[in-house]
């Protein structure tokens, strides 16, 4: 029987949030991005490679909340045995709800732009590359939620 001491646990927890609340955010981004670009190939049948673009914008906020979630679980010794202090497991929540929550409204609020942006290409092709840049202005509250994650790790004993 494998025991699992509190620290690991709590860290189990952490990964389950970084990874479970950023893929809501991707998949509700991207629900809502597909749902404008479908719209938008409906008006004009070339716009379907750059609503594939728009929809594909919300997915990193998933990638970054994975990336953190199997950080916690090899670093906080879970994959490979060993123990963890319950200390450090608080910390890994921490990380977890960093990236976690900055990865859901991140991701929420690209899907919202990159519908809006599909919209305005149909109307305006010249719009294509303003409308990713809109869409990727939501990016930066996920990579702050990434950052402050992984600065959590290294100094609350998780990593190194």
């Amino acid at each position: 029987m494998v025991e699992v001491v509190l620290g690991q646990a709590l860290a189990a927890i952490g990964a389950g949030v970084a990874v479970g609340f950023a893929g809501l955010g991707s998949g509700l981004g991207q629900g809502i991005a597909a749902a404008g670009a479908v719209g938008a190939v409906a008006e004009d049948e070339n716009m379907f490679a750059r609503g594939i673009i728009f929809s594909a914008l919300s997915e990193t906020q998933a990638i970054y909340g994975f990336l953190i979630a199997i950080l916690l679980l090899v670093f906080s010794k879970l994959i490979g045995g060993g123990t963890l202090s319950t200390t450090a497991g608080i910390v890994a929540i921490g990380a977890g709800a960093a990236i976690g929550f900055a990865g859901l409204g991140s991701g929420m609020g690209q899907g919202i732009t990159s519908a809006a942006a599909a919209g305005a290409v149909v109307e305006d092709e010249d719009m294509f590359a303003r409308g990713i840049i809109f869409a990727a202005l939501s990016e930066t509250q996920a990579i702050y939620g990434f950052l402050i994650a992984i600065l959590l790790m290294v100094f609350g004993g998780i990593i190194g």
